[in-house]
């Protein structure tokens, strides 16, 4: 049988905490080593064929986190963005356009505009779609979903009886894009924690006991396999 590569990927990057700990180093730590790990996957995520790969790198509840451990974090991402640009002509030969997902409300302003610079200078690319999400809550895209439809409604462009679920769909931090066929979810937790929560509605998901910092292309291979290994029946028999 062929192997399948899933259309669209979600990653939780979730144990860089832990493994910090297991060293007896700074949290800080072990999320530089999770940024490192996200690099190395997302242009793998690439090679193997996915089309669409959505990265959970902060969510709306992380802003209740210490705040030195924010900072650090915010601060990874100006770093992210600083590698962005300098390998911009790299990126684009990879093919890799890059989206940033999530409410900007809260998100220091420097960081707004070079996400929209990076989105900006990587938008011809058509290898592999990227999303980043941060500030990102499942349930909060619902709301802004439902509000922009809402205006709609207000502005007489659509009738609250014909509302579908496409029309959800496409109002979406990720419309246009296909829904994820794989969720993945490494350090040993068994949720969601609020993560594409409308887009996951028929996703397969891989769950291991693997930290992030420690996940390897090897274990995107173990997860799609097995993910080859499932009978997706989206309801039929």
């Amino acid at each position: 049988m062929e192997r399948k590569i899933p259309e669209h990927i979600g990653i939780i990057m979730d144990g860089n905490g832990r493994w910090a700990k297991q060293r007896n180093l700074p949290r800080s730590e072990g999320h530089k080593a999770g940024a490192k790990v996200f690099r190395k996957i997302c242009e793998y995520a690439g090679e193997i064929g996915v089309k669409y790969i959505t990265f959970y790198a902060f969510s709306t509840e992380n802003w209740r986190r210490p705040p030195e451990e924010v900072e650090a974090l915010m601060n990874l991402f100006r770093d992210y963005l600083d590698e962005a640009e300098e390998r911009q002509e790299e990126n684009k030969q990879k093919g890799m356009r890059i989206h940033f997902i999530g409410h900007r409300e809260g998100v220091p302003m420097d960081l707004i505009s070079r996400f929209e610079t990076t989105e900006r200078d990587s938008r011809d690319a058509d290898k592999i779609d990227v999303n980043i999400a941060i500030n990102y809550g499942g349930r909060l895209e619902i709301v802004d979903a439902v509000k922009k439809i809402a205006h709609k409604v207000k502005d007489g462009e659509i009738n609250p009886e014909d509302i579908t679920e496409q029309d959800i769909s496409d109002n979406i931090y990720t419309a246009g894009q296909a829904d994820p066929d794989l969720i993945i979810r490494p350090s040993g937790e068994y949720r969601l924690s609020n993560f594409l929560i409308w887009q996951s509605a028929y996703s397969e998901f891989w769950f291991s006991d693997i930290l992030w910092p420690d996940f390897a292309e090897a274990d995107l291979d173990k997860a799609i396999d097995d993910f080859n290994n499932r009978n997706r029946r989206f309801g039929g028999v």
